[in-house]
C-alpha cells in the first residue's frame, strides 16, 4: 500500500513538472564577461535543488563521520556500564544464595567499572566478613568511605552489623553513635543499638530502648518485657550495696515493672541481705497483689537473717498476711510450704508440721521434705527425719 502511494506521489509530480515546464517561459542570465549563460528558470531551479541535496547530504556524512570517535566511546562507555550493573546484580544475587566467594567477585568487578562503587564495596565487605576474611572486609568498608558522604549511614549500619556479629559490642556502640549526627534515627539503627547496649550492659540505655522500640511496634511486648526486666534485675544488682542506694533505685523502677514476680524477687532478696525484712515483704505483697506467683509465695517464707526476737515478729506478721492467701489459694504447695517455715522460725511447731505435710500432698518438694527432717530431727524422732531426708535425696 505504501508503494502504490509513492508511485502515484511520483507520478504527479512528473506530471507538475511537465506542465511547469510547458507554462513557464522564464529564464535565468549569468554574466561573466566576456561570457553569457542563459538557462531556463526550471532547469535552474531544479538545478538548485538538487546542489542544495547533494551539499545537504555532504554535510551530514562530514558531520557523521566527525563524531564518529565520540560515538563509539559512548557506545563502550555503555557497554560497560551495563556490563557494571549486571556484575552488581549478580553479586547481589550470589551473596543472597550463601555464595559468598562469587559475590565478592563479582562485587570486585562492579567496584572497578564504577557502579555504584560504594554499594559494591559494601556488598564486597559483607561477602568477606561471612567468609571470616576480616582484613579485606576493613579494606572494603574503607573503600565504601572513600564513596562519599552519600553512603555514610549504609556504611555505619554495616559496620556496626558485621561488629554485633563477632559480639564486638564496643565497635557496634560507636558505629552507631557516629550515625547519630546524620540525621533521623531510625528502627534498625535503634534495634542494632539495644543489642549493642545488651552486649555492652548498659542497662539504662537498655530500659529506654526497649520502651522506645515497644512504642513505636518495632518489638514484641513480650520481648521487650523481658529486656526491661532483665535491665532492672541487672541494675538492682548494682545498687544493692547499701540501703539508700537499694531504695534510690526502687524509686526509679516504674510500678508495672516492680510488680513483675522476677523483679519482686530480686529486689526483696537484696532488702533482705541488706536487713530490711520489712522492705522485702513489702515488695513481695506489692507484687502478689497485682499476680499471683507461688513462686514469689514460697519467697515470701523465707526470712533475712536477723535477730531471733526480730525474726519471730517477722515471721508472725508474715504468717498473718500468707494465711489470707491461703484462703484464695489453698491448694498451693509452694504458699504452704512457706507458711511451714514461717512457723518454724515463729517456733508453731505443730503448725509448722500440718503445713509441711499439707504442702507434700499437693506436690512432692525436696526443700519441704528437708524442713520437716529438720523439724523431726528437734523433736527427737531420729526415724521419721531420715525418712524426709531420704525422700528429699530422691527429689531432683
Amino acid at each position: 500500500m505504501r508503494a502504490l502511494f509513492w508511485l502515484i506521489a511520483v507520478f504527479a509530480a512528473a506530471v507538475a513538472l511537465a506542465l511547469a515546464g510547458r507554462a513557464g517561459e522564464g529564464y535565468v542570465l549569468f554574466v561573466y564577461p566576456p561570457w553569457r549563460v542563459e538557462v531556463a528558470l526550471l532547469l535552474f531551479v531544479l538545478a538548485a535543488l538538487a546542489a542544495f541535496g547533494v551539499g545537504y547530504v555532504t554535510l551530514r556524512l562530514v558531520n557523521h563521520t566527525l563524531a564518529l570517535p565520540a560515538q563509539v566511546r559512548a557506545y563502550r562507555e555503555g557497554h560497560k556500564r551495563a556490563q557494571a550493573q549486571s556484575a552488581l546484580a549478580a553479586a547481589l544475587q550470589l551473596y543472597f544464595e550463601g555464595r559468598y566467594a562469587r559475590a565478592e567477585k563479582e562485587a570486585a568487578l562492579a567496584w572497578e567499572a564504577g557502579a555504584a562503587p560504594g554499594i559494591a564495596a559494601l556488598i564486597a565487605a559483607r561477602a568477606a566478613h561471612q567468609m571470616r576474611e576480616y582484613e579485606r572486609r576493613s579494606q572494603w568498608l574503607e573503600r565504601a568511605e572513600a564513596a562519599g558522604e552519600s553512603l555514610h549511614a549504609a556504611r555505619l549500619l554495616t559496620q556496626a552489623e558485621l561488629a554485633l556479629d563477632e559480639r564486638d559490642f564496643a565497635g557496634a556502640r560507636d558505629a552507631l553513635r557516629n550515625l547519630r549526627g546524620t540525621g533521623p534515627r531510625h528502627i534498625a539503627a535503634a534495634r542494632m543499638q539495644l543489642r549493642a547496649e545488651r552486649g555492652a550492659q548498659n542497662w539504662e540505655e537498655v530500659l529506654r530502648l526497649s520502651s522506645l522500640l515497644a512504642k513505636r511496634g518495632a518489638l514484641s511486648p513480650a520481648i521487650a518485657e523481658e529486656y526491661r526486666v532483665q535491665a532492672q534485675i541487672e541494675l538492682l544488682a548494682r545498687h544493692a550495696g547499701d540501703r539508700g542506694s537499694l531504695e534510690a533505685r526502687l524509686r526509679r523502677i516504674p510500678a508495672e515493672d516492680l510488680a513483675h514476680p522476677r523483679v519482686a524477687a530480686s529486689a526483696a532478696r537484696r532488702a533482705g541481705a541488706l536487713g530490711n525484712a520489712a522492705l522485702a515483704r513489702e515488695l513481695i505483697e506489692r507484687s502478689l497483689a497485682a499476680e499471683w506467683n507461688s513462686a514469689l509465695a514460697e519467697l515470701f517464707g523465707e526470712l533475712p537473717k536477723m535477730d531471733p526476737m526480730r525474726a519471730q515478729e517477722e515471721a508472725r506478721a508474715r504468717i498473718e498476711r500468707a494465711e489470707r492467701w491461703l484462703r484464695e489459694h489453698p491448694q498451693d504447695a509452694q504458699l504452704l510450704a512457706a507458711l511451714g517455715r514461717l512457723c518454724v522460725a515463729a517456733e508453731l511447731w505443730g503448725k509448722a508440721q500440718n503445713y509441711l505435710e499439707a504442702s507434700l500432698s499437693f506436690g512432692a518438694s525436696r526443700a519441704a521434705h528437708l524442713d520437716l527432717a529438720r523439724l523431726a530431727e528437734r523433736e527427737g524422732r531420729a526415724a521419721e527425719a531420715q525418712k524426709h531426708f531420704r525422700r528429699a535425696g530422691e527429689l531432683p
